[in-house]
């Protein structure tokens, strides 16, 4: 009777796990606990996510693909198994570089580098970018899944259409805190500007994120083209400098989890890795607001294996797939099938996804035009100082 009751109760996980209600790591936890073996949880996993796959397979000409491909992406934003993954099933080999700005990115491109087959610029990048002639168009029957695209990234105002790119991952940029050295109200920008942290503060080392911090404590626009919005951000900077650490993007997160920065302006997905190793860290989006952001993958008009490269834009849309990243990034996916596979503490969590009220005061970045040069000068001003 126990035997005919397990039987029961794995068949019911299974269905509820094959209905989307469970991701893979929860199905392998619930139905191990169950009696399961690991290698018959491993095999059922495996075999709903090879449907999956299926059904969200396009018909891939294999020869024309490459035997390799060249990808440049932000570091630490990719799942473990995304490109091994890719390379058994298409038999491609990926060769991956890694930057810290989309301004880096940008210059290596401008600067006459023809090898990269995919890039991943923030949205304001793929809008300068298209300006300057440096992306390709894709072909969408070669990227049939972009259909699965939720509605508000689907047509967004940089890329009309999606004729020049498709979504990677979404999510905000806010700061993270220790909550064991960080005391009384935490709501405000206004705490990386308190001498008590002397020494614990970091902002991005990214020209608009870092400006846009002392913009939107003061109430502006992080798109400002006021000269003198910008020179008053730049007064307050100025007067921040001597308490920070240093202008860090990425590598601050060992500094967090070592317990050396005790605030850092920072986007959510690296504060949760962060907290994955110390419990302590949290994150805030700010009363003031923010910036949000999405970041794409894009085909320099160079690159050289360009329909390899759509596949691979095919590929990561799928819901397995996309769900994979973002679990393992914590940034929110862009697929609106792939939420169903999304661990629920990252699901329900506002600094990741957040909810109407929030999102109210969250602003993406657009191109400034010419009052790009007066945020040049600023930033190299506060480099130098």
């Amino acid at each position: 009777m126990k035997e005919k009751n397990k039987k029961s109760r794995i068949e019911e996980l299974v269905a509820t796990f094959e209905a989307g209600k469970l991701t893979r790591r929860d199905f392998i936890k619930k139905a191990t606990a169950l009696g399961l073996s690991m290698a018959g949880a491993l095999t059922i996993a495996d075999r709903f996510f090879s449907k999956t796959r299926q059904a969200y397979a396009a018909q891939v000409d294999r020869s024309k693909l490459s035997k390799e491909l060249n990808i440049y992406n932000w570091s630490d934003y990719i799942a473990e198994d995304t490109i091994p993954n890719f390379e058994k099933e298409f038999g491609v080999k990926v060769n991956y570089d890694t930057y810290e700005d989309n301004e880096a990115m940008l210059a290596k491109l401008q600067s006459g580098a023809t090898g990269y087959d995919i890039v991943v610029p923030t949205g304001y990048m793929i809008e300068i970018m298209l300006i300057q002639g440096l992306l390709a168009p894709i072909d969408h029957d070669i990227i049939p899944n972009l259909k699965g695209v939720s509605d508000e990234l689907r047509d967004p105002p940089y890329d009309p259409g999606r004729k020049h790119s498709v979504p990677w991952q979404w999510g905000t940029t806010g700061f993270a805190y220790n909550s064991k050295k960080v005391s009384g109200k935490i709501d405000s920008w206004k705490l990386l500007w308190d001498p008590q942290y002397k020494g614990k503060i970091t902002l991005l080392d990214d020209m608009r994120s870092a400006i846009s911090v002392a913009l939107k404590y003061r109430g502006y626009s992080l798109n400002s083209t006021s000269k003198s919005e910008l020179m008053e951000a730049k007064k307050m900077l100025m007067e921040q400098k001597p308490l920070l650490k240093a202008y860090i993007s990425a590598p601050v997160k060992s500094l967090l989890i070592s317990g050396e920065v005790w605030l850092s302006q920072l986007w959510v997905g690296d504060t949760l890795m962060a907290k994955d190793e110390n419990n302590d860290i949290e994150y805030c989006i700010p009363k003031e607001g923010c910036e949000i952001w999405d970041d794409n993958l894009a085909i320099p008009k160079t690159a050289p294996h360009k329909y390899t490269a759509q596949v691979w834009m095919n590929y990561c849309l799928r819901p397995e797939v996309s769900a994979g990243v973002s679990n393992f990034v914590h940034y929110a996916t862009p697929v609106e099938a792939a939420k169903k596979l999304i661990d629920k503490s990252d699901l329900n969590n506002p600094g990741i996804y957040p909810p109407p009220e929030v999102m109210k005061r969250l602003e993406f970045q657009k191109d400034v035009g010419e009052a790009t040069r007066l945020y040049d000068q600023i930033w190299t001003e506060l480099k130098a100082a």
